[in-house]
Protein backbone atom coordinates (compact mmCIF):
# COMPACT_ATOMS: atom_id res chain seq x y z
CA UNK A 1 0.00 0.00 0.00
CA UNK A 2 1.08 3.48 -0.76
CA UNK A 3 0.70 6.57 1.39
CA UNK A 4 1.34 8.83 -1.57
CA UNK A 5 1.06 7.29 -5.05
CA UNK A 6 2.36 10.34 -6.95
CA UNK A 7 5.46 10.71 -4.77
CA UNK A 8 6.09 6.96 -5.02
CA UNK A 9 6.21 7.16 -8.81
CA UNK A 10 8.40 10.27 -8.79
CA UNK A 11 10.96 8.44 -6.62
CA UNK A 12 10.63 5.33 -8.80
CA UNK A 13 11.41 7.28 -11.99
CA UNK A 14 14.37 9.01 -10.32
CA UNK A 15 15.72 5.66 -9.07
CA UNK A 16 15.41 4.09 -12.52
CA UNK A 17 17.25 7.07 -14.02
CA UNK A 18 20.00 6.81 -11.38
CA UNK A 19 20.39 3.08 -11.92
CA UNK A 20 20.58 3.74 -15.66
CA UNK A 21 23.31 6.34 -15.15
CA UNK A 22 25.33 4.01 -12.91
CA UNK A 23 24.86 1.09 -15.33
CA UNK A 24 25.87 3.19 -18.34
CA UNK A 25 28.98 4.42 -16.56
CA UNK A 26 29.89 0.88 -15.53
CA UNK A 27 29.37 -0.37 -19.07
CA UNK A 28 31.97 1.98 -20.54
CA UNK A 29 35.44 0.54 -21.07
CA UNK A 30 38.10 2.18 -18.93
CA UNK A 31 39.71 3.68 -22.06
CA UNK A 32 36.58 5.83 -22.56
CA UNK A 33 36.61 7.03 -18.94
CA UNK A 34 40.33 7.63 -18.48
CA UNK A 35 40.75 11.30 -17.50
CA UNK A 36 44.53 11.11 -17.19
CA UNK A 37 45.24 12.31 -20.78
CA UNK A 38 43.06 15.37 -20.12
CA UNK A 39 44.79 16.03 -16.81
CA UNK A 40 48.25 15.69 -18.35
CA UNK A 41 47.31 18.10 -21.14
CA UNK A 42 46.03 20.76 -18.74
CA UNK A 43 48.04 20.42 -15.53
CA UNK A 44 51.73 20.28 -14.73
CA UNK A 45 51.82 17.99 -11.72
CA UNK A 46 54.83 16.26 -10.20
CA UNK A 47 55.25 13.74 -7.41
CA UNK A 48 55.51 16.75 -5.08
CA UNK A 49 52.12 18.22 -6.07
CA UNK A 50 50.20 16.09 -3.58
CA UNK A 51 51.19 14.88 -0.12
CA UNK A 52 53.24 11.69 -0.16
CA UNK A 53 50.78 8.80 -0.44
CA UNK A 54 51.40 5.08 -1.05
CA UNK A 55 48.85 2.31 -0.59
CA UNK A 56 47.53 -0.77 -2.30
CA UNK A 57 43.91 -0.81 -3.38
CA UNK A 58 42.43 -3.80 -5.13
CA UNK A 59 45.88 -5.11 -5.99
CA UNK A 60 47.00 -1.80 -7.50
CA UNK A 61 49.56 0.61 -6.04
CA UNK A 62 48.10 4.08 -5.58
CA UNK A 63 50.88 6.61 -5.12
CA UNK A 64 51.56 10.32 -5.31
CA UNK A 65 54.55 9.40 -7.49
CA UNK A 66 51.93 9.17 -10.26
CA UNK A 67 49.85 12.26 -9.45
CA UNK A 68 47.52 11.92 -12.44
CA UNK A 69 46.57 8.36 -11.49
CA UNK A 70 46.18 9.41 -7.85
CA UNK A 71 43.86 12.27 -8.76
CA UNK A 72 41.84 10.04 -11.07
CA UNK A 73 41.53 7.45 -8.28
CA UNK A 74 40.17 10.11 -5.91
CA UNK A 75 37.66 11.35 -8.51
CA UNK A 76 36.48 7.83 -9.37
CA UNK A 77 36.03 6.82 -5.73
CA UNK A 78 34.31 10.11 -4.85
CA UNK A 79 31.84 9.35 -7.64
CA UNK A 80 31.16 5.97 -5.99
CA UNK A 81 30.34 7.72 -2.71
CA UNK A 82 28.13 10.31 -4.39
CA UNK A 83 26.19 7.97 -6.67
CA UNK A 84 25.44 5.44 -3.93
CA UNK A 85 24.52 8.18 -1.45
CA UNK A 86 22.05 9.53 -3.98
CA UNK A 87 20.69 6.09 -4.87
CA UNK A 88 20.27 5.10 -1.20
CA UNK A 89 18.57 8.43 -0.42
CA UNK A 90 16.10 7.90 -3.25
CA UNK A 91 15.36 4.25 -2.44
CA UNK A 92 14.83 5.00 1.24
CA UNK A 93 12.46 7.83 0.38
CA UNK A 94 10.62 5.53 -2.02
CA UNK A 95 10.03 3.09 0.83
CA UNK A 96 8.85 5.98 3.03
CA UNK A 97 5.97 6.59 0.59
CA UNK A 98 4.61 3.15 1.46
CA UNK A 99 3.00 1.82 4.62
CA UNK A 100 6.16 -0.11 5.50
CA UNK A 101 7.33 0.58 9.06
CA UNK A 102 9.82 3.43 9.21
CA UNK A 103 12.55 1.22 10.69
CA UNK A 104 12.19 -1.17 7.76
CA UNK A 105 12.47 1.77 5.36
CA UNK A 106 15.77 2.65 7.02
CA UNK A 107 16.97 -0.92 6.56
CA UNK A 108 15.54 -1.68 3.12
CA UNK A 109 16.87 1.45 1.39
CA UNK A 110 20.55 0.69 1.97
CA UNK A 111 19.97 -3.06 1.56
CA UNK A 112 18.59 -2.58 -1.96
CA UNK A 113 21.38 -0.12 -2.81
CA UNK A 114 23.96 -2.59 -1.46
CA UNK A 115 22.54 -5.37 -3.63
CA UNK A 116 22.74 -3.12 -6.68
CA UNK A 117 26.29 -2.11 -5.78
CA UNK A 118 27.34 -5.77 -5.63
CA UNK A 119 25.62 -6.45 -8.96
CA UNK A 120 27.32 -3.41 -10.51
CA UNK A 121 30.80 -4.52 -9.44
CA UNK A 122 30.11 -8.01 -10.81
CA UNK A 123 28.84 -6.46 -14.06
CA UNK A 124 32.11 -4.51 -14.42
CA UNK A 125 34.08 -7.77 -14.58
CA UNK A 126 32.65 -8.28 -18.09
CA UNK A 127 33.70 -4.84 -19.40
CA UNK A 128 37.01 -4.30 -21.23
CA UNK A 129 39.63 -2.66 -19.03
CA UNK A 130 37.35 -2.69 -15.98
CA UNK A 131 37.62 -4.73 -12.83
CA UNK A 132 34.92 -5.35 -10.30
CA UNK A 133 36.19 -5.05 -6.74
CA UNK A 134 34.18 -6.05 -3.69
CA UNK A 135 36.36 -3.59 -1.79
CA UNK A 136 34.59 -0.75 -3.71
CA UNK A 137 31.27 -1.99 -2.33
CA UNK A 138 32.58 -2.33 1.22
CA UNK A 139 34.34 1.03 1.32
CA UNK A 140 33.21 3.82 -0.98
CA UNK A 141 29.75 2.57 -1.95
CA UNK A 142 28.96 1.74 1.67
CA UNK A 143 30.27 5.14 2.79
CA UNK A 144 27.80 6.78 0.41
CA UNK A 145 24.99 4.63 1.77
CA UNK A 146 25.85 5.54 5.36
CA UNK A 147 26.03 9.24 4.46
CA UNK A 148 22.61 9.00 2.81
CA UNK A 149 21.12 7.29 5.84
CA UNK A 150 22.50 9.99 8.12
CA UNK A 151 20.96 12.64 5.86
CA UNK A 152 17.60 10.83 5.72
CA UNK A 153 17.60 10.47 9.50
CA UNK A 154 18.49 14.13 10.09
CA UNK A 155 15.81 15.27 7.64
CA UNK A 156 13.33 12.92 9.27
CA UNK A 157 14.13 14.32 12.73
CA UNK A 158 13.94 17.89 11.40
CA UNK A 159 10.53 17.31 9.78
CA UNK A 160 9.28 15.48 12.87
CA UNK A 161 10.21 18.39 15.15
CA UNK A 162 9.03 20.97 12.63
CA UNK A 163 5.54 19.47 12.44
CA UNK A 164 5.19 17.83 15.86
CA UNK A 165 7.56 19.92 17.98
CA UNK A 166 6.48 21.79 21.09
CA UNK A 167 5.90 25.11 19.27
CA UNK A 168 3.55 23.46 16.81
CA UNK A 169 1.59 21.76 19.59
CA UNK A 170 1.34 24.96 21.66
CA UNK A 171 0.17 26.91 18.62
CA UNK A 172 -2.45 24.28 17.77
CA UNK A 173 -3.55 24.11 21.42
CA UNK A 174 -3.89 27.93 21.59
CA UNK A 175 -5.96 28.00 18.40
CA UNK A 176 -8.25 25.25 19.65
CA UNK A 177 -8.78 26.80 23.08
CA UNK A 178 -8.40 30.43 22.06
Amino acid sequence: MLKNRKTFWVWMVLIILMIGIIYKGSSMPYSQQDIQPFLKAHFQWTSETFPHINFNYGGQLITSNDPYALFEFVVRKASHVFEYALLTFMITNLFMTTVILRLLCYLCGPAVALCYSIFDEWHQTFIAGRTGHLIDVLTFDLAGMVAAMMLVFLLDVYVHFLYTGSNHKRHAHAQFHG
